[in-house]
Parts: C-alpha cells; structure tokens; sequence
C-alpha cells in the first residue's frame, strides 16, 4: 500500500466514521461501511490522483458504497427489523385465534385514527402505506422535521387512545 494513501486515511478517519455512522444509523452498520470504503480505497489507491481533495475522494467512494448496498437490500426486499431484540421477526410464533378480533380492533383503530386532527392524520397514513418521511414531507409541503413530529404525536396520541379504550373495556 501506497505510504500517502495510508497517511491520507488515517488523517480522515474520524471523518469517514461520522459519516458512515449518520448514512447508516446504526453503529455495526457504520463499522461495516467504514471498512468496505478503507479497503476499496486500499485497493483503488493507484486511481487516486495526487494533489487533490482525498477526502472527497473518500466520501463519495462511501457514499457510493451505501448507495449500491441500499440498492441490493431494496432489489431483494429485505426487511430491517430495527425494533430491539427484532421484537418484529421474534413475533411470527403468536397465533391469532379469532379473525373477528381482529377485524373489530382494526375497525376501532380506524375509527381512533379518523378522530385525529387532520395535520396529524394525513402524514399518519401515509407512514402506514408506506411512505417515507422524505415523500411524505414534499407531498404535503413540509419541513420533515414538522412531519417526522406529527407522525409521532399522532402514534403517542393513538396510544393513548388505545389505552383509554382498554380502561373502559376492563
């Protein structure tokens, strides 16, 4: 390995960490990134021109590195249960014994879900569909943090609900 290419990476190292940790959001996926960048940048060091900007060279061999695997997860439709102890995974093993009782707990959550106000409602559902806070946010002209707070305070606020309707049944 080149001397410089070596130098050049120890000397963004904490850089390309912070970095590899805010695409990913977690700090196993951070580390895993970090070490795909430092040996393709190992491994490429002879396209790497002297006298230029290394770091940038470095971040976008990152950014391109997360980008291709988002890709692949996304062509193979894994699922990334980020919930602790993969409570989502985990859960396969309960049985439901009653459709009816089920059906009646959506239709109730429905029903909580039309008493919200509308500025939480719309973001709401469109989480539940699937959307992305990113989509949802330019669809309704939104800051995303505006809508990443509704979305939650429509989940705190259907809990509550939730929880009140288990009261009065109980």
């Amino acid at each position: 390995m080149d001397y410089n290419i070596n130098f050049q990476l120890e000397k963004v190292s904490s850089s390309l960490r912070a970095f590899s940790l805010k695409l990913t959001g977690n700090e196993s996926d951070a580390n895993d990134l970090y070490q795909d960048t430092a040996f393709r940048i190992i491994s490429n060091a002879d396209k790497y021109q002297p006298n230029t900007n290394f770091k940038a060279w470095a971040v976008t061999i990152m950014r391109n590195i997360f980008i291709n695997n988002y890709r692949k997860k996304i062509r193979r439709g894994t699922i990334l249960d980020q919930t602790p102890n993969n409570y989502y995974i985990n859960s396969g093993g309960q049985l439901i014994e009653n459709d009816g009782e089920t059906r009646m707990a959506y239709k109730e959550l429905l029903r909580m879900v039309s008493a919200l106000p509308e500025d939480f409602k719309r973001p709401f559902w469109m989480a539940y569909k699937g959307y992305k806070y990113d989509e949802i946010a330019e669809k309704l002209d939104a800051p995303l943090g505006t809508i990443k707070s509704r979305i939650f305070f429509a989940r705190r606020k259907l809990q509550k609900m939730y929880e009140e309707a288990e009261r009065v049944r109980a």
